[in-house]
């Protein structure tokens, strides 16, 4: 074996036919071929699972207890491998604490820049704040009421992990007795704190206990010194029970309520700074340090929101869906509780003298204030109980305060689930949004916070970094000059993946598959690692081309570091600029798992077996129709603001099929899930609970009976969830097995035959036909079931038998297999050739959810909604459904969309796959460029409208697809932006969880 290649011999993972391949090194390899043909097997189940398996086990059993282990694929060898990293479609982080700023590190960065070089102010008055002496300390206590108990203390260990014995020791030889630890006292004469050193640690010395007064100056100012200098600094002083006029400034000032000893729980605690201090707002800012700008991090965190940035609150909306309903009725959440919360309203509406049939909008407004936030004046109840009447007198607390509180206090998952469906999350009013403490929005570098910078989209960011140093004194840009170095690089790295449009504060948790691959292929280009193997998974997936030219020149850029790059990849382009290109074939399914053509481009444009040789060459193409639908009839969106849409006035004809296109970020998403899915929601089911993005209206709501939104979340959480039971197939296929003469006999019914259920099952493995073994230290191993053999089902189940199969033996089906199967049922195979329609012919029925991608999860929902009784007036919406398909694939599921709209309904879909919009009647093309740059609809009409549009960069590129068509539309004096020197867009217009890429 050469060096220069990876070997792999004997694969035979999942449909891999022992497989053998070998893969040249440093160089871009292509690994394409029809859905199903056993691409992910090969580059993912196989090379990458062998990579990381064989690192993971170089490694002691004591890391491999934490890390973890990669079970061993079915494969005889491979060799000259490297390490392996896999790049795949999953989102960054579901933790609504990450955001762009935390995954790439660049909030790392800029956390470490703003607490060496930034300038802090003061965020009340916004003055720049300087020191303050131990003076105006003593001055700022003795301004408390006259008496105020007071303990000055020494914060000398301050979130810190440790056991501190030695500290202990120390502080009783200086002659110090108590401290206080975690809020707990201690008296170090009597015993010493027992601290777990895993945990972190808060440690005062109490260096006095005082009542403060004017004759105490002297002994204040003694402990004060003192305190400060144990401190390096810094006081702390805790007042056991403050006066409620107590005000002498200092930072951090809080309540308590969760100590240990026997004080207060409203005691106050107070620190001063020798550093810093506003003297006009008597304000004391803390030692400003990398964690002061950490949202997870308590000393940087909104203490309102806790680092969140949003809110829950009771809304006063869900609360009152219907005002026109009777006072009695129209609380929801209570929904008029005949015990408790019907006598409160009972005496309420008594004390205000209105009638419970009243309907609540036409109770005078302060009277409504008051149901819903509390009486003004105490209210008399009175109630009848088994043991006679009771009364009393008192404020009624309100509706709405009522549920905060219960929400709060109960210990009922149930009751607390049940008030958050009257909740709305509202953007944080403490902090904006923006995360962070007043303190920390207010420290400045070159006049601008933090918090402003992460509002920056990435393009924006780095034009700000960019010569910043100029702005800069000596000392700290000596300071930043590496720290700045390394921000540019990073906002570098992610423009040239062409993710310049997202916000540094977007959550990561609403980036798409696309995004998050690119994002973390920036990182990649940024560690600058060479010799090791990267496998990605179609990076191009939701990329408009203008953008994938860009992503192509950053995988080159990593191949030309020395790194062996395999992509997952159907697209053109990809191949064209790969080294070698690996054709798995020849069919999908059981017929795949072969390797076709391994070689050039030119090769598999030579080979006549390859499928994609074939539409390479153009020997087969995705025809453009011969006709384009038009209608007069239109669903209208009127002034759609959402994110970064500017104000839009869209038209979507009906039962024609419209493809909304634009660059990545240009607001696709925003558009279609935001306002028009949202909008129409509301609208038609008068559901208010659904939150729609800015709109003046949507019209021409008589043209469509439903809609359904079809994307690419999971058909299923769990792997008893398979495309037969989510299509209802294995409902029929059940009750064929229970029609059987053997199930007559035996009397079994349908139920007999689900694997989810007790009775026919295997209760061995629960149904599921594996079970799970725990290895210690080493991977759980998942092996079949040993008493049913991984059939799922018991041995008198099995011996039913239909046409001489078991329901377990149809289970492994593939759905062509199954089709053929079941000639003589129609219903049945009604549903499975809707599967074999949207190219899933070569899926397994029992095929495990949680195994789909996310383009064959929408390909199973896409044949499940076709299943459904049509009226012909269905609003479809599909985002990019073409997500993971061979162009052979393709075309199945444009004639499936095409047999759609010919019967009468209006299908919109996302897309940036040109075949497929070329083939749309309507497209509505956005941007010029995305975030805040977008946002307009740049053209609209028919494909060849849009192509003849110049400022369009869709339009550019399907010129080559359609034929006779010249600029003949709207020019611009402008030259028409290329890749390269195409406007940089703002903040993100699209922050749903299926955003744009």
């Amino acid at each position: 074996m050469s060096r220069d290649t990876i070997e792999v011999r004997g694969a035979a993972e999942n449909n891999l036919k022992d497989v053998d391949v070998e893969i040249p090194r440093e160089e871009l390899t292509v690994v394409t071929g029809l859905s199903g043909s056993g691409k992910s097997s090969l580059a993912f189940e196989t090379i990458y699972a062998e990579g990381q398996r064989r690192y993971i086990e170089s490694l002691s059993a004591y890391a491999r207890n934490f890390l973890g282990q990669m079970d061993k694929p079915q494969v005889e060898n491979v060799e000259g491998l490297s390490p392996a990293i896999s790049i795949d479609q999953k989102n960054a982080a579901n933790n609504p604490r990450s955001t762009v700023g935390t995954v790439t590190e660049l909030h790392d960065y800029l956390r470490l820049l703003y607490a060496r070089v930034g300038t802090p102010h003061c965020p009340e008055c916004g003055r720049e704040v300087d020191e303050q002496s131990a003076q105006q300390m003593v001055r700022r206590l003795l301004d408390a009421p006259e008496g105020t108990r007071a303990k000055i203390c020494a914060p000398v260990v301050r979130d810190q992990k440790g056991e501190f014995e030695e500290l202990f020791d120390d502080l009783v030889s200086e002659g110090y007795t108590r401290v206080e630890v975690d809020g707990e006292r201690f008296d170090l004469t009597v015993e010493t704190p027992d601290l777990d050193k895993n945990y972190d640690h808060t440690i005062d010395v109490v260096v006095d206990r005082v009542k403060l007064g004017a004759g105490e100056r002297s002994r204040v100012t003694d402990s004060v010194e003192t305190a400060l200098e144990e401190a390096d600094g810094v006081l702390k002083v805790i007042f056991p029970d403050p006066p409620e006029d107590l005000d002498v400034g200092g930072a951090s000032a809080r309540s308590t309520g969760d100590l240990a000893d026997d004080e207060a729980e409203d005691r106050r605690v107070v620190e001063f700074s020798e550093a810093l201090a506003c003297s006009h707002c008597h304000i004391d800012i803390s030692e400003i340090e990398t964690r002061s700008f950490s949202f997870n991090s308590p000393h940087g965190a909104c203490p309102e929101c806790e680092g969140i940035g949003s809110t829950k609150e009771v809304s006063e909306d869900l609360v009152i869906q219907d005002p026109s309903k009777p006072l009695k009725h129209v609380f929801e959440p209570w929904s008029y509780n005949r015990t408790y919360y019907s006598r409160q309203l009972d005496n309420v509406a008594e004390h205000f003298g209105v009638s419970l049939e009243t309907p609540f909008e036409e109770l005078d407004e302060e009277i409504q204030r008051q149901f819903l936030y509390g009486t003004d004046d105490r209210v008399h109840f009175e109630w009848t109980t088994k043991n006679g009447t009771r009364e009393k007198t008192e404020r009624f607390e309100g509706v709405i305060p009522n549920l905060e509180r219960r929400h709060v206090e109960t210990d009922s998952d149930r009751a607390r689930e049940h008030i958050e469906e009257f909740m709305a999350v509202t953007t944080c009013p403490e902090c904006e949004g923006t995360r962070l403490k007043a303190e920390s929005r207010a420290v400045l570098v070159d006049g601008t916070s933090i918090t402003e910078v992460n509002r920056m989209s990435i393009g924006d960011a780095l034009e700000h970094f960019e010569g910043m140093e100029e702005h800069l004194s000596d000392r700290d840009r000596k300071i930043a000059e590496e720290i700045l170095k390394e921000i540019r690089a990073r906002l570098g790295f992610m423009t040239e993946v062409g993710l310049e449009y997202l916000t540094l504060d977007r959550e990561a948790s609403t980036l798409s598959g696309g995004e998050s691959q690119r994002i973390r292929l920036a990182t990649q280009i940024g560690s600058g690692l060479v010799g090791v193997l990267y496998v990605l998974d179609e990076p191009s997936i939701g990329l408009h081309q203008r953008d994938n030219d860009r992503l192509l020149n950053t995988l080159e850029e990593l191949r030309d570091l020395g790194n062996t790059l395999l992509v997952v990849e159907h697209d053109t382009e990809t191949m064209r600029r790969a080294d070698n290109i690996i054709d798995m074939g020849p069919g999908p399914g059981k017929r795949g798992g072969e390797i076709v053509v391994n070689g050039s481009y030119e090769e598999v444009l030579d080979c006549e077996d390859s499928a994609t040789g074939e539409y390479l060459s153009g020997e087969k193409v995705i025809p453009v129709p011969d006709e384009r639908r038009d209608s007069e009839e239109t669903i209208t969106i009127r002034g759609a603001r959402q994110h970064n849409l500017k104000d839009l006035d869209v038209e979507l004809p009906v039962g024609c099929f419209t493809a909304i296109t634009g660059v990545s970020g240009s607001g696709k998403s925003t558009l279609m899930h935001d306002v028009l899915y949202k909008g129409l929601a509301r609208e038609m089911n008068d559901n208010t609970s659904v939150d729609p993005g800015e709109h003046d209206a949507i019209e021409g709501l008589d043209n469509v009976e439903t809609v359904r939104l079809i994307d690419q979340s999971p058909i299923g959480r769990t792997p008893r969830s398979n495309p037969a039971t989510y299509t209802n197939v294995f409902d029929h296929v059940r009750e064929l097995f229970a029609q059987t003469d053997v199930a007559n006999r035996r009397g079994y019914e349908k139920g007999r035959f689900s694997f989810n259920v007790k009775g026919g099952r295997c209760e061995a493995c629960g149904g599921q036909g594996t079970v799970k073994i725990d290895m210690n230290f080493l991977s759980d191993v998942t092996v079949p079931c040993e008493e049913c053999g991984g059939a799922r089902y018991n041995d008198e189940t099995l011996e039913v038998t239909f046409k001489g199969k078991t329901i377990a033996d149809v289970l492994d089906m593939s759905v062509d297999e199954a089709y053929d199967f079941f000639e003589s049922h129609s219903q049945l195979r009604r549903r499975l050739k809707l599967l074999k329609d949207v190219g899933l012919g070569y899926m397994r029925l029992g095929q495990p959810s949680t195994t789909l991608s996310g383009g064959e999860a929408q390909r199973v929902k896409l044949a499940e909604e076709l299943g459904k009784k049509d009226t012909g007036e269905t609003l479809y919406l599909l985002d990019e459904p073409t997500t993971g398909l061979h162009p052979e694939d393709e075309r199945k599921l444009i004639d499936v969309l095409h047999r759609l709209t010919d019967e009468g309904n209006t299908v919109v879909v996302i897309e940036h796959e040109l075949d497929l919009v070329k083939n749309a009647d309507h497209i509505v093309d956005l941007g010029p460029e995305g975030g805040e740059a977008g946002g307009q609809v740049v053209a609209a009409g028919t494909p060849e409208a849009v192509a003849r549009t110049e400022e369009s960069h869709t339009g550019r590129y399907l010129r080559d697809l359609l034929p006779d068509v010249e600029l003949t539309g709207p020019r611009s004096d402008r030259e028409l932006p290329t890749p390269e020197t195409a406007a940089v867009g703002g903040d993100d217009g699209d922050q749903t969880a299926a955003d744009d890429d």
